[in-house]
Order: C-alpha cells, then structure tokens, then sequence
C-alpha cells in the first residue's frame, strides 16, 4: 500500500509475551491476512518474550524504550521508525503503554487495539477480574481503533465467550486468549479492506 509495495505494512508493538503478535505473524505467514507483511515488531520493554518470537520467525525487531523520557519524545522515536517503514496499521498487542495524542493524530483510523472484553464493558485493567468481581454471565474480546480514551474507540468487532460458573481469572483468560488470536486476524482483513477502497 505505502511506498509502491502492494503488501499491506502492518507493525506490531508490545511489552510483553506477544502472543497475539503471534497469531498476527503467522496469519499473515499462513496467508490468512493476504497482501500483508509484517514490517517490525517494536517493544517498549528490552526483556519482552515476544522480540524473540518475532525474531525466530525472520521479523525485524525495534526496542524502544521510554528512558526517563516524556510520553510524547517517546512516542516522537517510535513514530519516526514507524515512517521510516512504511507503515499502513499499527497493531497494539499487549502493549502496556497509553499513546500519545500526536501518535494517535498522525496514526489515527490505523491503530488497532485487542481488549479482553466485550467494550464498553470493563476497559482498563484486569477486565477479566473484573468480569468475574460482577458476576458476569458472558464475557468476550473486542478488536477497536485506537483514539484519545481508554478503551474506547470505534468497535471492529467482537466475539462472545461464556464465563463459566468456576472460572478464575487464569481460566477465563486462557478461553478468552483463543479467541482473540482468530478475532483480530479477523479484524485487520476488515480494516485493510476498508483502507484499500480508500486509497
């Protein structure tokens, strides 16, 4: 899409374990996502599990890391190298940090965030805890854009997932992490579609 290439440029940024970078890289690899490619992994954490699995799979990867530094200079590095790639889509994937204004200004209708939730329910953190600390019967995970609230940007979509009367968090989490690994493939085939009419 970006700089003459056909493929979609999609980065992944994270500050953790990845897996839901995971699923991305190996739909894209699996052609699930056709017409795509992931041009870098970037971390905010230098001991993030996920470099690694990114680097196994032949993907760049970027650390970041905040240094003592405001949000937006922070934001102003990441973005930089974000340019330098060509970048169509930003796909935040467990990453524990809240954008900048200016990142969601220049990236805004590109950014994508997977929740473990049905949003508006339960933003935030712990949402499963909190799912569970409400008695809820059902719970869920929503791929949004991103934008200036917490968790509260425009909805791609969402998928159900029963809370079960025993659960605990851990389980609840472990169902819920199945879906989001088939939901946001899912969610960036729609967002590219709607990206490419545009062009």
């Amino acid at each position: 899409m970006s700089g003459g290439s056909s493929n979609a440029r999609i980065a992944i940024l994270i500050s953790g374990r990845g897996s839901n970078m995971i699923a991305l890289a190996d739909a894209v690899r699996d052609g699930i996502i056709p017409d795509a490619e992931i041009a870098v992994v970037i971390s905010d954490q230098p001991n993030a599990a996920g470099l690694a699995k990114a680097a196994e799979r032949g993907i760049e990867t970027l650390i970041i890391t905040r240094r003592g530094r405001p949000r937006e200079e922070h934001d102003r590095e990441i973005i930089t190298a974000l340019r330098e790639r060509n970048v169509d889509l930003v796909c935040l994937a467990g990453y524990m940090r809240i954008l900048s204004n200016e990142f969601i200004e220049v990236y805004r209708g590109h950014i994508l965030n997977i929740h473990p939730s049905l949003l508006p329910l339960f933003p935030g953190l712990e949402p499963q805890k909190q799912a569970l600390e409400h008695g809820a019967k059902t719970s869920g995970c929503t791929v949004h854009f991103v934008d200036e609230t917490l968790d509260g940007g425009p909805i791609i979509v969402q998928r159900e997932v029963p809370v079960h009367e025993d659960d605990t968090v851990e389980r609840l989490a472990a169902r819920l992490l199945v879906e989001e690994h088939k939901l946001y493939p899912e969610a960036v085939n729609q967002v590219l579609a709607q990206l490419r009419q545009q062009a």
